[in-house]
C-alpha cells in the first residue's frame, strides 16, 4: 500500500496506506496495547481528516496493530500525568474530541476491522464506524465507569442504536468486558472472523464497497447517519461536560489509582 499523503509520512503513532481506493488507519502503539497518548488522539483525527478528503480514498479500514485493536486512553498520561486535568483529549473543551469528531465526519464508509482489545476509547473508535468485523480474538467494553467517568459520545450516540437502549445500559452502567461472539449475538459486530482472515476479509469488503460510484456511496452514509443516530454535536457537547464535572471527583480519582497500583477500587459517591 502507497503511502495516503505526503504529510502521513510524518505519523509515529499511526500508519495510514492507500490501495485500490481503500485507505488503512493503523493505531501503532503495540507495546501500549495501542493505548491513545496525546500524540495518538491528534495523528488519529488527521488521518480521518486525510482519507476524509483524499479522492482516491473511497472506503477507510481502521484497525490496531497486534494484539490489541485499541486500549482506550494510555491512563499514564492522559488520566494521571501532568497535564490530565487540563489537556486530556476528554477535558480540552465542552465538545467532542477532535479525534471523535473526525472520525464521525468522514465521508467515506469506515470498517472497523476489531483484531483485540476494544475497550474505553477504543470500543468508542469501533462505534464511529460504519461496520465492525471481529476476529475471535476481539474483546469490547465500555470501561468509563471503571474510572468514574461516562462514556464519550459514541457510548451515548451510536451504542443504543446499535445494540438497543437496555444492552447498552448494561454495558455501560456494569463497564463488563463481552468477546466476540456476543458482541455478534447482541449485534455489535456484523461479522466474526479468524484472527488471520481478519484484515483480508475487511479489504474484501471495503473493495466491494470501493467498487461502487462513490458519490452514491457517500450519501448513502450521509443518510444513514441523519436517520439512524441523530446530532452528535449535542450530545457529544453534553457527555464532554459530564466528564469535565466529573474528571475532578475523589471516584474518578480512585478509579484512575487502582488501575495504576493494580487493586481494588473504594468508591464512596463523591
Amino acid at each position: 500500500m502507497a503511502p495516503m499523503m505526503k504529510t502521513a509520512a510524518g505519523f509515529e503513532t499511526v500508519a495510514c496506506a492507500v490501495a485500490d481506493h481503500v485507505a488503512r488507519i493503523t493505531l501503532n502503539r503495540p507495546h501500549r496495547r495501542n493505548a491513545l497518548n496525546y500524540q495518538a488522539y491528534d495523528e488519529l483525527e488527521q488521518a480521518f481528516r486525510l482519507a476524509s478528503a483524499d479522492p482516491e480514498v473511497r472506503c477507510v479500514v481502521v484497525t490496531g496493530a497486534d494484539p490489541a485493536f485499541c486500549s482506550g486512553d494510555d491512563v499514564a498520561e492522559i488520566m494521571a500525568g501532568p497535564k490530565a486535568a487540563s489537556k486530556a483529549p476528554a477535558a480540552q473543551a465542552s465538545r467532542p474530541t477532535p479525534a471523535a469528531m473526525a472520525a464521525l465526519a468522514c465521508a467515506k464508509p469506515v470498517i472497523a476491522a476489531v483484531n483485540g482489545a476494544a475497550v474505553g476509547w477504543g470500543m468508542e473508535l469501533a462505534l464511529f464506524a460504519d461496520i465492525r468485523i471481529a476476529s475471535e480474538a476481539a474483546r469490547f467494553a465500555e470501561l468509563f465507569v471503571k474510572r468514574g467517568l461516562p462514556c464519550d459520545v459514541g457510548g451515548f450516540y451510536r451504542l443504543p442504536a446499535i445494540v438497543g437502549p437496555a444492552k447498552a445500559a448494561e454495558l455501560l452502567f456494569t463497564g463488563d468486558v463481552i468477546d466476540a461472539a456476543e458482541a455478534l449475538r447482541i449485534g455489535l459486530v456484523s461479522e466474526v472472523v479468524a484472527h488471520a482472515d481478519l484484515l483480508p476479509r475487511a479489504h474484501d469488503l471495503a473493495a466491494l464497497i470501493a467498487a461502487n460510484p462513490p458519490l452514491a456511496v457517500q450519501s448513502l452514509k450521509a443518510g444513514l447517519q441523519r436517520t439512524a443516530y441523530g446530532d452528535p454535536q449535542e450530545i457529544g457537547a453534553w457527555a464532554i461536560g459530564e466528564i469535565r464535572r466529573l474528571m475532578q471527583t475523589h471516584d474518578h480519582r480512585e478509579g484512575v489509582a487502582s488501575f495504576l497500583e493494580k487493586r481494588p477500587p473504594l468508591f464512596e459517591g463523591r
